[in-house]
């Protein structure tokens, strides 16, 4: 029997350099016999590695040997057709992966009512338990004969009991579509090789390099290919200096023959998953050879150390203290310490920045983190260097993703404002020349759109442009008249997703006319593109398989998850000496500078994901790997990065939320080396001064002067004008408001204008009669335009406040005084300046003369802002009103009244007035208030509109409480510095 031949390649050593240089060491120097040879490999990206590392040693031209993938932990890629034999029976073909995913969303569905897009996702987590059941070749039949039931929660016991259906059901659905699962056929791909190779040894060597899956298939493979007459294995980073104890101390258990339990074993441990490797194989540790062969890129040999000490179980990290110097030496690794995410992409990025100054220095940067990743990538490109992440980025984030996304949500949404403009607006709808136009139309209806939300539907939005006050059908015109040709594209998206729940074929049919209506072929351009074309037409074709129905406003949450996994990798074509690397493509991978990027807890390593179908104890029992293993992965991962020539560890010390803990290998690191984990300080500082001004030069309070100002003044724009002129300023002389919100509440000043609406019709139409007022408003709340959260709150105190009012106002009428004319507007001329305003309601008193009225919502003005010379509305309009400025009102003005909704004590609405009759509490003079007011407004006209002051900002801050010019005064810079 031919002895297995097992290496490992040290974690200090360059692997894919290492591997090359022993293969064409042991096989070079014949060209064809190294060509007749075959490489197994993880992944893809791996083979990559390889063929670089064969076009590095050879200096020129070379037959490479075979190189093939045979898959990774993920179980992300089969075997293949390329090592099935000719003259073998086919395997049946694999079920499609999206075609299972629905099959199991529908039996889930079935065996247990839920939302379609929740259904997919279970179905997504049952596909992978399944999956690990088949790769440990464990028959899902076991699961009816273990009983712990009483050891599990309800929780549990419901999980259990539903996957027990539905993996009673899925054998049957696949003998009808005649298929078998991917990796069952994975299993029996590998199976039938090592056979064929048992018989029939293959001509040329066999190398098995780099594989760490531990399945049952492959450690029989690697077998079969360590017995070959010219076969052999090489793992990566095998621990052969381990102490005895620490490596039995990882596991697996033999179980306890009294309990028949099992101890658990260290699966978080880098090694764990080697060490389950040789079980299986069934070769122990001390039959693996090193693999002698290296390379210019490797680090030094007590790297090697060093990272098995930092890595060593729990139990045996006491040794830290009394391990000497040279084994715990970190010489060529650094570490840097960043305030957040973005320091840390900026320190990245000038690392490898900084590498291309060297040339033929290369870099890369691995990491788990797709977003440090992507932020690295543009900080990059400020020095003109495009980098790949080859990790790729999903598609649910990609322009055409995008997209779909915008279709979907504007339909769930029924087409409120925010979701139609965010789909309109969308970059690739009408791109090319006709993308201006449409834009002009878009931001027409924009500006139309802003406020409360009008009716659901698109109905709504036209109810809504053809509405409205005057002015605001004015705002409204350009949008009414562009709508039409955008109404046309999203009518057919509303005919089919207002029928609410149907089956998902037709609305994948919709959405991807939708898309080429509005979008064109920009839709489907690019790999991006390729990619939701691809999706789509997968997922029509395979609907039938799927859940019967699909409610519409799951569908934005099942797209998402279904593109979210859907990764969209670049080509090859970023900078040569360059590499962005996730934790899977860097297996094998080599850099001069390797950036190991994103250490905190939950990132590097990951929290494992819990498996909603079997709890803890049910996976223990039937032997499927512990959720997690995948840290023990990601330790060996990053032991491996650890292992390059030169090493910078980057982490951020909170991320986009709180606080970050750092990761459990930063901590072993600067525990076990103490002083000696050496910090990469001058590129913090380099990072920190990048961006760092050289000085703070605070923004001053700004006093413009313009040479012209305004002739017309408006009642209610005088306090703005006095407590801060540069917000008037910037209102009046540079014409700059403050848009509403998309979708906004109904303000104060929205709940106003409607109280006006409602008023001013009873009093024109309804004569103020005391009975018509609440049907009237209840009219008003009951319009389909009307905000929700206006009639569900609002709606019993504004009836309140309204019954209050018409009960005044009957009042005031049996004591002689009549309502003489509401909402009216009108000007007059005083102090050289244009002085208009409007008044809410102006009565006839008993004695003749004019009273006053405003209507306020909430609180009205207090007595203290009115004797500081604020608050003057109700004193100027009764200066219009004695001038003759409101047509057909003569008359002294009398009265000076706020008529209040607001809450007061035990009931809604209050009369207030800023002035008394005889001066009390401190008030004006009623007959004083009209001449003050003119005064105050005088002093105001020669200041800033007839005079040259200047508008400064925040003259009287206790005045001024809106805040929409802050920004433009930059108030924060100066504020409080005077």
């Amino acid at each position: 029997m031919t002895r297995p031949r097992l290496y490992t390649i040290a974690a200090h050593k360059a692997f894919a350099d290492a591997l090359v240089a022993g293969l064409l060491r042991r096989f070079g120097g014949d060209r064809l016999r190294l060509a007749r040879g075959l490489v197994l490999l993880p992944n893809n990206r791996s083979k990559l590695a390889i063929q670089d590392a064969f076009v590095r040693a050879s200096g020129g031209a070379l037959l490479l040997p075979r190189l093939v993938a045979i898959g990774n932990e993920d179980l992300g890629e089969a075997v293949g057709v390329a090592l099935d034999p000719a003259d073998a029976a086919p395997l049946p073909p694999a079920v499609d992966p999206l075609a299972r995913r629905l099959i199991l969303a529908r039996l889930v569905a079935e065996a247990r009512a839920m939302d379609a897009a929740e259904a997919v996702r279970l179905a997504g987590e049952l596909a992978r338990t399944l999956d690990q059941l088949l790769v440990e070749e464990i028959s899902p039949r076991r699961l009816r004969e273990i009983d712990l039931a009483p050891e599990l929660s309800e929780h549990w016991q419901a999980s259990l009991e539903l996957f027990g259906l539905v993996i009673d059901r899925w054998p049957a659905e696949l003998e009808r579509l005649g298929r078998i699962d991917a990796a069952e056929r994975r299993v029996r791909t590998l199976e039938r090789l090592a056979e064929r190779w048992r018989a029939v040894p293959p001509s040329g060597f066999v190398c098995a390099a780099g594989i760490t899956d531990s399945a049952p298939a492959v450690a029989r493979l690697l077998r079969q290919v360590s017995e070959l007459p010219e076969g052999m294995v090489v793992l990566a980073g095998l621990a052969t200096s381990m102490p005895q104890e620490e490596w039995d101390a990882l596991g697996p258990q033999a179980p306890d023959p009294a309990s028949g339990r099992r101890a658990l074993a260290i699966e978080v441990h880098p090694q764990f998953h080697l060490k389950l490797l040789l079980d299986r194989i069934g070769v122990a540790r001390e039959e693996v050879a090193l693999w002698r062969d290296g390379s210019e890129h490797d680090a030094p040999r007590v790297r090697s150390v060093a990272i098995a000490n930092a890595l060593a179980p729990a139990d045996f990290t006491g040794k830290w203290t009394t391990l000497p110097a040279e084994q715990r030496r970190l010489t060529g690794v650094s570490a840097a310490e960043l305030a957040a995410p973005a320091e840390e992409a900026q320190a990245i990025a000038l690392a490898m920045r900084e590498a291309l100054e060297t040339e033929g220095r290369t870099a890369a940067l691995v990491t788990p983190d797709r977003g440090l990743a992507r932020r690295v990538a543009a900080h990059l490109v400020r020095w003109g260097v495009e980098v790949d992440d080859s990790a790729g980025r999903p598609l649910a984030i990609l322009p055409p993703g995008t997209l779909l996304t915008a279709i979907v949500e504007a339909a769930a949404q029924d087409f409120a404002p925010a979701a139609v403009l965010t789909l309109l607006k969308h970059p690739l709808v009408r791109a090319g020349e006709r993308r201006r136009a449409w834009l002009d139309g878009v931001r027409a209806l924009d500006l139309a759109l802003r406020g409360p939300r009008p009716a659901p539907g698109l109905m709504g939005i036209d109810a809504h442009l053809a509405g409205g006050t005057e002015r605001e059908r004015r705002v409204r015109a350009a949008a009414a008249r562009w709508w039409p040709e955008a109404r046309a594209c999203l009518e057919p998206i509303a005919a089919t997703f207002g029928t609410g729940t149907r089956a998902l074929g037709p609305f994948v049919a919709c959405l991807r006319e939708a898309a080429q209506a509005l979008a064109g072929d920009e839709a489907w351009r690019g790999p991006a593109g390729r990619a939701a074309a691809d999706l789509l037409a997968d997922l029509e074709a395979q609907a039938p398989l799927g859940p019967a129905e699909v409610a519409a406003d799951s569908l934005p949450a099942l797209l998402r998850l279904l593109m979210d996994e859907v990764a969209i990798r670049p080509a090859r074509g970023g900078h040569p000496r360059l590499a962005i690397y996730g934790q899977i493509e860097a297996r094998l991978q080599s850099a001069d500078l390797m950036i190991l990027g994103g250490l905190n807890e939950g990132v590097w390593p990951g929290t494992p994901a819990p498996d909603p179908w079997l709890a803890p104890r049910i996976r223990a029992e039937l032997g499927l790997p512990g959720l997690e293993r995948r840290i023990g992965i990601a330790a060996h991962d990053f032991g491996q990065g650890l292992g390059a020539r030169e090493v910078l560890l980057t982490r951020a010390r909170r991320d986009a939320r709180a606080p970050a803990l750092a990761s459990r290998f930063w901590l072993r690191l600067q525990a076990m080396a103490g002083e000696r984990f050496e910090r990469a300080g001058a590129l913090e500082g380099w990072t920190r001064a990048l961006d760092r001004a050289e000085a703070h030069l605070p923004a001053t309070r700004p006093e413009p002067r313009p040479a012209q100002r305004p002739t017309s003044i408006s009642v209610t724009e005088v306090d703005r004008l006095k407590a801060d002129p540069y917000a008037f300023y910037a209102r009046r002389i540079l014409r700059l408001d403050q848009l509403d919100t998309v979708d906004a509440d109904p303000s104060a000043a929205w709940r106003g204008t409607a109280v006006h609406a409602v008023l001013e019709a009873w009093a024109k139409e309804d004569d103020c009669a005391v009975e018509a007022l609440v049907p009237r408003a209840e009219r008003m709340l009951r319009d389909p335009a009307a905000h929700p959260l206006l009639r569900a709150l609002w709606q019993p105190r504004l009836v309140e406040a309204l019954t209050w009012i018409a009960g005044k106002i009957a009042a005031n009428r049996d004591a002689g005084r009549t309502v003489l004319a509401v909402e009216g507007r009108g000007e007059a001329e005083i102090e050289g300046v244009r002085l208009s305003g409007r008044f809410d309601r102006i009565d006839r008193l008993a004695d003749g003369g004019l009273g006053i009225v405003d209507y306020k919502t909430g609180q009205a003005p207090s007595p203290a802002a009115v004797a500081a010379g604020f608050s003057m509305q109700l004193g100027l309009l009764g200066a219009i009103a004695e001038k003759g400025g409101f047509d057909g009102l003569t008359g002294t003005a009398g009265a000076f009244e706020y008529w209040s909704l607001a809450r007061r004590g035990e009931q809604f609405g209050s009369v207030t007035s800023p002035v008394d009759p005889a001066g009390k509490n401190g008030k004006i003079f009623t007959s004083d208030f009209v001449e003050r007011s003119m005064r105050v407004f005088g002093d105001a006209v020669r200041d800033w509109l007839t005079g040259d002051a200047a508008f400064t900002a925040k003259l009287h801050p206790e005045y001024a409480p809106y805040s929409e010019y802050d920004q433009l005064m930059r108030r924060d810079e100066w504020y409080g510095r005077d």
